[in-house]
């Protein structure tokens, strides 16, 4: 009994194990190399038997590569830890003995028919300018986003990251969740707890890029820069400051799928959203590249056919291993057969992030909304490959980062400092910002996709932007970029804001939790019938079909419409269901929530039936079939 160590180094001249358990000696545990570079060394148990690296002690690995002596944190560390005041991390032997190793106590959740995803990031969880830990996410935290009505957590910056202003995309020890949140049994115990309450958790995996860090990291691991990535400038994308992949090495390969693997059985994850994926798949990164469509721009010289395999194999282990396993690539080229199965041909994801929405919204909320075309609005929302399943949202943690700007930033601006209290007046700006703030939402929901995605504190339009502890930084170019005094302020979310039931923040957030209940009540995301039967220009009305119910978007700044007709194809009698101008919402209650519609015969707007309705200005409603199950009761989740 004991312990092997393998490590990957074909670079390096001479290896050795050190650390804590033989006092750093670098003679002490020599390791040896076979022929294809892999180094290995392996250690009895001590007499009593006890391990020969005691748990939670620190180990590198030192080499004497082209480079140097260097010491370097094992490649597939299960953690590393960064000590009080030291820069460099410290690999960490992680083996508790077993009567200490966590033990998953509750299954797995089947995947729902469709995704209501809360992406979230642990760190800056808390209400308090702190770095939150697992076990606070999981104690305050999960609760919420169940309350909330969302079925699956997406969780960033869980892969070790020795810079935490990156948002956890410069990875630097893949194996490793990161320890400033607390220890790998209590991310277990996070992931326990939210298959407990019924949640899917996703994780957000880093494959498409890996830091440049050569302290704690995979570049220049054995000395050489060409052992994982690229050499030259074909392994380094000089935006986002990192190295790039070698998907066409076996070592490479092995590495990157036995590290899916590891995160869906070491830690029951439900599946991955694929970061950068567009970035993986050419050569050109997506930047500054307009994709049409034409199919020469995705089968070409620029496509990285090795990354394109390893995206097919990663999916085709996945869900091999795991079928109830959900992956999300995040691809903004429109690539063909994305979505569909390897073994069909296709690049084998069960989604695709829909984020020309964002994109969209953004563009127009830098006009003023007299000049938004619906017909504009419908065509970005449905606009994608047919049966190819997408998330849509309206804005992610990437609208949420200083030097962006949030849907509710473009809409209400310095006004949400001053008259979010409901016993103050509100402005025109605010309550122009709080009603189309509540329509882009469930515009979004109802034709983007067929699943949802919401980043923590934007379902109640959170005030302040995401501003990461961070010194100044030069960039390649030489550009200062100013830093932020290592300030944690901006980097948190204050949850509190919208519980509070005397600010206008709280209605925002019951209106989120009303359409994730109805969405959960009626499955209109995956409803095989959508139909959309008005898109008025003039009147500035979207009515459309999703199963058996009826949305009327009216985005008109000052119309109000009286016996509007809107047509339907099933006949019977609807009533409202949600309503954006519902008092507990933010609204002006202009609507009468006992009314009920009935429909009459006889084609219009190419449906064969329809009802009369009021439609107020700058409002979103939906009707439902009054036979279809029971009406969504609108109540206040205030406790």
């Amino acid at each position: 009994m004991g312990i092997t160590y393998r490590e990957w180094a074909p670079g390096a001249k001479s290896a050795s194990l050190i650390g804590d358990f033989n006092s750093w000696n670098p003679n002490a545990d020599v390791m040896t190399r076979n022929e294809f570079g892999v180094w290995e060394i392996f250690l009895p148990n001590n007499a009593d038997g006890s391990p020969a690296i005691p748990h939670g002690s620190r180990v590198k690995i030192r080499m004497d590569t082209p480079s140097g002596i260097k010491d370097s944190i094992p490649a597939w560390i299960k953690f590393s830890v960064q000590a009080p005041g030291e820069i460099p991390f410290n690999g960490i032997y992680y083996d508790p003995p077993e009567e200490e190793k966590y033990e998953f106590q509750h299954p797995q959740p089947k995947r729902p028919k469709s995704l209501r995803i809360y992406e979230s990031h642990v760190g800056m969880s808390s209400t308090e300018p702190v770095i939150n830990s697992y076990v606070n996410f999981r104690d305050e935290v999960l609760p919420r986003i169940k309350r909330l009505g969302y079925n699956a957590v997406q969780i960033m910056a869980i892969q070790e990251h020795s810079y935490y202003a990156s948002f956890g995309y410069h990875v630097t020890n893949f194996f490793s969740p990161s320890s400033r949140c607390g220890t790998p049994d209590e991310l277990k115990s996070l992931i326990d707890r939210a298959h407990e309450l019924g949640l899917l958790v996703l994780m957000d995996i880093v494959h498409s890029h890996a830091s440049n860090n050569t302290l704690d990291g995979l570049n220049m691991f054995d000395g050489t820069d060409t052992q994982y990535f690229h050499s030259g400038s074909r392994g380094y994308h000089w935006m986002w400051d990192s190295r790039l992949f070698n998907y066409g090495s076996w070592e490479v390969l092995r590495f990157l799928l036995s590290n899916a693997r590891w995160w869906l059985e070491e830690y029951k994850f439900d599946g991955f959203r694929f970061d950068g994926v567009t970035s993986m798949m050419y050569t050109h990164h997506g930047l500054g590249v307009g994709f049409t469509g034409n199919y020469n721009e995705y089968f070409g010289l620029a496509t990285d056919v090795d990354a394109v395999v390893y995206l097919m194999l990663v999916n085709d282990l996945i869900h091999g291993l795991y079928p109830e396993a959900v992956t999300i690539g995040e691809d903004v080229s429109g690539m063909p057969t994305f979505c569909i199965p390897v073994q069909d041909g296709g690049v084998g994801f069960d989604y695709r992030l829909h984020m020309a929405i964002a994109d969209k919204w953004i563009e127009l909320l830098k006009k003023k909304d007299e000049n938004w075309r619906v017909g504009d609005i419908v065509h970005t929302l449905t606009n994608r490959r047919w049966l190819e399943k997408c998330v849509a949202y309206a804005e992610s943690h990437d609208q949420a980062l200083v030097g962006d700007k949030t849907i509710a930033f473009w809409l209400m601006d310095k006004d949400m400092y001053d008259y979010m209290a409901l016993d103050r007046p509100s402005t025109l700006l605010i309550d122009r910002g709080i009603a189309l703030h509540k329509m882009i939402r469930l515009i979004t929901m109802g034709l983007g996709g067929e699943g949802y995605l919401n980043f923590m504190g934007n379902e109640f339009g959170h005030p302040e932007w995401i501003d990461f502890p961070r010194a100044d930084q030069h960039l390649p170019n030489g550009e200062l970029v100013p830093g932020n005094g290592f300030s944690f302020d901006k980097c948190r979310r204050r949850f509190d804001l919208g519980d509070a039931d005397y600010l206008r923040y709280h209605g925002l957030q019951e209106f989120d939790r009303a359409m994730q209940h109805l969405e959960e009540q009626y499955g209109f995301m995956t409803s095989e019938h959508q139909y959309i039967s008005r898109k008025d220009e003039g009147d500035r009305i979207i009515v459309f079909e999703r199963g058996n119910l009826v949305f009327v978007f009216n985005f008109h700044w000052s119309n109000s419409y009286f016996d509007y007709r809107v047509g339907c194809l099933k006949p019977g009698k609807y009533k409202i269901v949600l309503d954006s101008d519902h008092p507990l919402f933010g609204g002006s209650s202009r609507l009468d929530h006992n009314a009920e519609y009935f429909t009459t015969d006889g084609w219009y707007d190419d449906r064969p039936r329809s009802f009369l309705i009021y439609t107020p200005c700058r409002t979103a409603v939906v009707y439902a079939l009054v036979d279809d199950g029971i009406p969504l009761e609108i109540e206040s989740t205030q406790d």
